[in-house]
């Protein structure tokens, strides 16, 4: 925007002495000024007024003075802590220790009459938990070498097929390196100092990285046939991207998930190539879960929406337009949630008639007097592209032509309210950026999304990662039984 040329006292007054009509002219171009920088003022005012609790951005940018975080959760009534029935997870005495030192009374305290010889009436009994001293277990295959005495051939014994070099490291270190870098996110210098603390041997870092390469080749079949069972499931499929830099550019990481399945996928798009390319969406008809990016909308699908970004979108609106009916329709929201909860605890599949058709009734009386707030902009204030409008009048737009997918979670109890499984399971995607940064390759990049794909869908089905890893090493990954050969 060019700076605005104030005029001086004698321009005014040579606009004065001009007429009216040079007078008005050049106010109306002021006025026109004035308004755009009002529309600027108000665009970065509301970023400030952003934070974790009222929009999509992150906690760790919120900083320090925000006042006390809001929480969307309402009180339970419940005692602070641990509920009764819980069962805690404090440490407790086993019943065959596997070392046990016997302290020996060697004397009276009172009257110093030696006791060795005395039979002990009973002890007081304390167990310390703590790891034996740890190093490297080094086996050596033999293969025997015999010549037969009727040809004279030389006969060698085969050795185990994972034993393929002279000197090698087993797939559990192996496992133990992969488990460090690829699911805590240690770097491969740290992972190396690492393995020499913890057992004297410190792992080269090109060995951690062909490790990383190996456990990926062989869980890729397991990766794509968990991609084939979400363009099938019946269970909601949650979806959602984040950006990435990848080889000094902006990619984004896919992610398309259910509570026992997670798929990753890295592409330099965000929308419907992206789509194309991870070939989920296109193929699936089922229910899908996710924000309100419109090119997920492109695909003719059962749309369910994030109401989580709903209500930060609402809470926003009111706290910094104090508009009265966003706050009252995210409180709907929330008792609807609430409706569905008791439902479902009552055996119910659904709520009453009445009930949805009051529900549909209210939703459509707040957004009628959100309109009247907001009405619609009919005037351009930038020369090209689409009418410019406030967040209060794009939020409006979207929860009236997305309301079937809004209020999805209440025609079908099966549908989720929000987005947050597709949110869990890009958190570990961030922490990793926050660790590394970047990806230097896009391959790279590729290999941690297959990694963290199996280790992902490993970890909710309660199977031992480090386990997973190893027999993943051996060519015999963790592969759930329902997954499509």
């Amino acid at each position: 925007m060019e700076k605005l040329q104030l005029p001086s006292s004698d321009e005014i007054r040579k606009l004065y002495h001009a007429g009216e009509e040079s007078v008005v002219a050049a106010f109306e171009q002021m006025v026109g000024v004035i308004r755009l920088l009002e529309s600027r003022v108000q665009s970065l005012e509301d970023q400030l007024s952003k934070n974790s609790k009222n929009s999509s951005k992150p906690p760790s940018s919120d900083g320090f003075g925000k006042g006390k975080a809001k929480s969307l959760r309402q009180a339970s009534g419940r005692a602070v802590g641990g509920q009764k029935g819980h069962e805690g997870h404090t440490l407790k005495a086993v019943s065959t220790p596997d070392v046990r030192q016997i302290h020996r009374v060697s004397c009276c305290q009172e009257c110093q009459r030696a006791l060795a010889d005395v039979v002990s009436e009973e002890y007081e009994r304390r167990q310390v938990f703590d790891l034996p001293e740890v190093r490297l277990l080094v086996t050596e295959h033999c293969a025997e070498i015999k010549q037969c005495p009727q040809c004279g051939l030389l006969n060698k014994a085969s050795f185990p097929e994972e034993v393929s070099q002279p000197v090698q490291y087993g797939p559990r270190i192996q496992a133990q390196v992969v488990y460090f870098n690829q699911y805590h996110y240690i770097p491969l210098e740290r992972t190396s100092e690492i393995m020499a603390d913890l057992y004297g041997q410190g792992v080269g870092v090109a060995t951690i990285a062909s490790a990383s390469e190996r456990v990926a080749e062989q869980v890729e079949p397991v990766v794509e046939a968990i991609r084939q069972a979400l363009i099938t499931t019946a269970t909601p499929l949650h979806v959602d991207e984040t950006g990435a830099r990848v080889a000094e550019k902006l990619h984004w990481i896919h992610v398309a998930c259910t509570p026992l399945l997670t798929y990753l996928f890295v592409s330099v798009y965000r929308g419907g190539k992206a789509h194309q390319e991870m070939d989920i969406l296109p193929n699936r008809n089922q229910v899908v879960v996710h924000d309100d990016y419109p090119a997920y909308f492109a695909h003719l699908l059962r749309h369910a929406a994030c109401n989580a970004h709903h209500l930060r979108d609402l809470i926003f609106l009111f706290e910094r337009y104090q508009q009265m009916w966003a706050s009252q329709l995210a409180a709907l929201l929330v008792e609807i949630k609430h409706a569905v909860e008791q439902a479902h605890l009552m055996g119910q599949t659904s709520l009453t008639a009445e009930q949805l058709t009051a529900f549909e009734q209210r939703y459509r009386a707040l957004l009628e007097q959100g309109d009247a707030d907001n009405p619609p902009v009919t005037q351009r204030t930038q020369a090209r592209g689409k009418l410019k409008q406030s967040p209060a009048r794009n939020l409006l737009d979207r929860l009236r032509k997305h309301q079937t997918a809004v209020l999805a979670f209440m025609y079908d109890f099966n549908v989720p309210f929000d987005n947050n499984q597709a949110e869990r399971d890009l958190r570990r995607v961030k922490l990793k950026l926050k660790v590394a940064g970047c990806f230097r390759t896009k391959a790279g990049a590729a290999l941690f999304c297959t990694i963290r794909s199996y280790i992902a869908t490993v970890r909710k089905h309660g199977i031992s990662i480090l386990d997973a890893l190893s027999t993943a090493l051996l060519g015999l990954p963790f592969r759930p039984i329902y997954l499509p050969e």
